[in-house]
């Protein structure tokens, strides 16, 4: 579970938008950065504006991601549940006929063949069952983590459209940041405003 939702945290990008506070200049002149309104010059002091958000905090308290996980889990849970069953199932016939034969239940060779083979489909068909139902559930689980990744990203992007920071970064890429620039509590309120649930 917890592989699952790690995945989801690496795929949230760095986003960065063009619109820098820096000191006077002409985005025509040939000493513009690339990219942003500075101008390279001993004495002119670009400042960036960047934030950070921590993708801990995003993905235990984003409803979406709470809730894709919830269903990870009840799908998890189902799969075990499936895989138990069919394997109590087997060994209760098998031991039948383990019983049958101590009690010379069996009144010919054939009859004992018959249940062998029984048993034997009994084990493919549930290898067969569990093969499927895992692979769907492991389909399940990575469009979860895609959805949550894309809704993040989304929202991110539209964020920025408004704040124009040069770049929001994840927590987990660097050492330290200043608390201040924190905008993780921002984002997750806006993520939760935005998120409306469809009941399945």
């Amino acid at each position: 579970m917890k592989k699952t939702f790690l995945v989801a945290k690496a795929l949230i990008v760095i986003v960065a938008a063009v619109a820098v506070s820096c000191s006077s200049g002409n985005s025509t002149d040939k000493n513009v950065v690339s990219g942003t309104n500075c101008v390279k010059s001993d004495s002119a002091a670009c400042t960036l504006s960047i934030r950070y958000i921590n993708e801990d905090s995003i993905i235990s308290q984003y409803y979406l991601a709470k809730d894709i996980k919830e269903a990870s889990i009840k799908a998890m849970s189902k799969l075990e549940s499936a895989q138990n069953s069919r394997a109590a199932e087997i060994q209760r016939f098998g031991s039948q006929i383990e019983e049958k034969m101590r009690s010379n239940g069996y009144l010919s060779e054939q009859s004992y063949q018959a249940d062998v083979a029984k048993f034997q489909k009994m084990q493919q068909d549930a290898q067969t069952y569990l093969a499927t139902l895992q692979r769907n559930v492991e389909m399940e689980m990575a469009q979860g983590q895609i959805q949550v990744t894309d809704s993040i990203q989304s929202f991110i992007k539209r964020y920025n459209e408004t704040h124009h920071y040069d770049a929001i970064l994840l927590r987990s890429a660097g050492v330290y940041f200043n608390p201040a620039l924190d905008i993780t509590d921002e984002v997750i309120e806006g993520l939760n405003a935005a998120y409306n649930k469809v009941e399945k």
